[in-house]
C-alpha cells in the first residue's frame, strides 16, 4: 500500500514527531515524506534527506514547498501547480497542531483520506481532564486528581508523593514526581512553563503499567497489539522517553493471565468504539489490586507504537476509514422563497 507520512508541527514534541517519521521511513516503504515546520509550511522531504540533521539545520527549506487544496498536496512545476499524488495520509504529528485536532479537521476539511484520530477524539485525548470524564462515562476507571490554574497555583498538595503533569502536553514534558513540600514550587514553575492548567494525582510507586495499542480493521473487528509491561524505573522522563520514540524492533509481550488480557482490551474497547475510528492508538493502563485504570490515551504514539505489533505495514493496511458523511446541497429551501416572491 502506498502510504504518505505527515509530520512535524508547531508544538513543544515537533523534534518527537522528526524521529518517528525518521523510525518508521527504516521499517515500512513511505512513498512521500510532508513535513510542517514551525511557521506552518509544507515540504516535500526526500527518502534521503530523512535524517535529523536536514531539520536541526533548516536544510529542509531548500526542498519543494506544498501546498494543500482539493484533495491532495501540491508543488509549483512549469506547466503549474502539480498534484503530489497522496494516496493515504499517516499523520505522526505529536502534540499541538497533530493531537490536538488541527491537523485533522484539515484533512477532513480537504478530504484527503488519512489515519490519525477524528476532530472529535482528538477533543477528548488531548486534555487530560476531559480525558478522565471520559473514560469515566465509558465505564473505565482513573485514578483520582485535582485541576489547579495558574492563577490559583495549589500552596500545598497535602499528600505526598505526588504527580504533576501540564493538562495538555505529552512526553513527560514538564511533568514531576513531588516527594515532598520542598518540591512543590520548582515542579509547579515547570509545569507551568508549558500549560496554564496543571493535572495533579497521586504518584503510586511500583504500580503495574500495561501498554496496549489497537484499531478497528475493514471488517469492523478489534485488532490488538502485544500487551507490553515497560521495563522501566518507577517514571520515565522526557529524556527516556524521547529515545524510547524510535524504538523499531519488536518488544516482548508481557507475561500475564489471560484474564488480565481480557480485561484490559475490554477497557481498550470501550475507549476506542465510536469515537477513535480511523485511527491506531496506544492506551496506557494502571492495575491495582486487580483493578485496572486509565493512565492515559496516546492518540498518536511514539513511532505509531508500532514495536508492539508483528506486521505494522498490514496494521497500516486494515485500519477502517471512516466515510465522511455526503451532503446533497440542492438550493431546494431558496427556490421555494424565489418561487414564493415570484422570482423563480
Amino acid at each position: 500500500m502506498a502510504i504518505s507520512i505527515l509530520f512535524g508541527g508547531k508544538s513543544y514534541e515537533h523534534e518527537i514527531s522528526i524521529v518517528s517519521a525518521i523510525s518508521l521511513g527504516k521499517i515500512m516503504k513511505i512513498e512521500h515524506f510532508i513535513f510542517l515546520d514551525c511557521e506552518h509550511q509544507f515540504y516535500l522531504i526526500p527518502q534521503e534527506k530523512m535524517k535529523s540533521s536536514t531539520f536541526s539545520s533548516g536544510e529542509y527549506k531548500q526542498c519543494k514547498k506544498l501546498t494543500i487544496k482539493g484533495r491532495d498536496f501540491y508543488h509549483s512545476s512549469f506547466l503549474g501547480d502539480k498534484a503530489l499524488g497522496v494516496r493515504k495520509l499517516l499523520s505522526v504529528i505529536h502534540g499541538g497542531d497533530g493531537e490536538d485536532g488541527i491537523i485533522s479537521s484539515m484533512l477532513e476539511f480537504y478530504s484527503i483520506p488519512f489515519i490519525a484520530p477524528r476532530t472529535k477524539a482528538c477533543v477528548v485525548s488531548f486534555d487530560k481532564h476531559l480525558t478522565k470524564l471520559y473514560a469515566k462515562d465509558r465505564g473505565v476507571e482513573v485514578l483520582p486528581f485535582e485541576l489547579f490554574e495558574i492563577a490559583n497555583p495549589p500552596k500545598s498538595l497535602g499528600k505526598y508523593p505526588s504527580i504533576i503533569k501540564p493538562l495538555r502536553l505529552g512526553s513527560s514534558i514538564g511533568v514531576s514526581v513531588i516527594e515532598s513540600e520542598n518540591d512543590l514550587a520548582y515542579a509547579l514553575d515547570e509545569a507551568f512553563e508549558y500549560d496554564e492548567c496543571i493535572l495533579v494525582e497521586p504518584f503510586i510507586s511500583g504500580v503495574k503499567e500495561y501498554n496496549l495499542a489497537g484499531y478497528r480493521n475493514l471488517e469492523g473487528d478489534f485488532v490488538f497489539s502485544i500487551v507490553e509491561e515497560p521495563k522501566k524505573s518507577d517514571f520515565l522522563n522526557f529524556e527516556n522517553k524521547y529515545l524510547d520514540f524510535s524504538r523499531t524492533e519488536q518488544v516482548c509481550k508481557a507475561q500475564i493471565s489471560q484474564e488480565l488480557e481480557n480485561a484490559l482490551r475490554e477497557a481498550f474497547v470501550k475507549l476506542y468504539k465510536n469515537c477513535f475510528e480511523g485511527a491506531i492508538i496506544r492506551c496506557d493502563f494502571f492495575v491495582i489490586e486487580d483493578r485496572v485504570y486509565l493512565n492515559e490515551i496516546n492518540p498518536i504514539p511514539g513511532s505509531m507504537a508500532n514495536y508492539l505489533f508483528p506486521d505494522f505495514s498490514k496494521a497500516i493496511e486494515e485500519v477502517m476509514m471512516p466515510s465522511p458523511r455526503m451532503i446533497n446541497i440542492d438550493y431546494r429551501y431558496i427556490g421555494k422563497i424565489q418561487r414564493a416572491k415570484g422570482k423563480a
